[in-house]
C-alpha cells in the first residue's frame, strides 16, 4: 500500500507526540504542514536527492491525499526529518533519538543519490564512422540524436519551455 501526503504528515506528528491530536486539526494546519513537507523534498531535490514525490507546480495544487510512489527506505526519512521541522510550531521538542534516526535516514538517502552525473555528448556533432550500419537514412553521417533522461509531467515546464 502506498502512503500518501496526509500518512506522511499523520506520522511525523505521531513522532512528536500528537497522535490523538492529528484528527482534530484544522484544514489550514494540515495545508501548512503540507507546505513545510513540500518545501523539504524541494530542497532535497536541489541537493541531488530524487524521490519519485510528486512535487506540485505550486503550493496550491498540492494534496493530501496524493500517493506518494517512493521507495520506502525514503519513508522514515521523510516522516522523521518532517517531524524535526513541525515540532517547534505545536511546542514540542522532538527526541533525540528521533533527530538521530531522522539524520542517519538523510544522510542514506543523501548517499544513495550520490552517483556521478552521467554526461551525454552531442551526437550531432560527432562523425558516425565506417563501422556505423544506421538502417534508416545512410545518407545522414552523424549519430543519432541523444535522449537527456530528464522527463516531466504533462501540466510542468523545464526551463521555462512548456511540454
Amino acid at each position: 500500500m502506498a502512503w500518501s501526503k496526509r500518512d506522511i504528515i499523520q506520522q511525523a506528528l505521531t513522532e512528536i507526540g500528537l497522535a490523538d491530536y492529528a484528527f482534530d486539526l484544522e484544514s489550514a494546519q494540515w495545508q501548512s504542514a503540507l507546505r513545510r513537507l513540500d518545501a523539504m523534498i524541494g530542497q532535497w531535490e536541489n541537493k541531488g536527492i530524487r524521490l519519485a514525490y510528486p512535487m506540485p507546480i505550486s503550493y496550491a495544487n498540492s494534496s493530501l491525499d496524493q500517493e506518494i510512489d517512493g521507495h520506502d527506505t525514503a519513508l522514515e526519512a521523510l516522516y522523521l526529518n518532517l517531524a524535526v521541522r513541525l515540532a517547534p510550531q505545536y511546542g514540542k521538542t522532538p527526541s533525540p533519538d528521533t533527530k538521530a534516526l531522522g539524520f542517519q535516514a538523510y544522510k542514506t538517502l543523501l548517499a544513495m543519490s550520490a552517483q556521478p552525473v552521467e554526461l551525454q555528448t552531442n551526437n550531432n556533432v560527432i562523425p558516425a564512422g565506417a563501422g556505423y550500419k544506421w538502417y534508416g537514412d545512410p545518407s545522414y553521417p552523424f549519430l543519432r540524436k541523444y535522449s537527456d533522461g530528464l522527463a516531466a509531467g504533462d501540466d510542468s515546464d523545464i526551463d521555462g519551455i512548456s511540454l
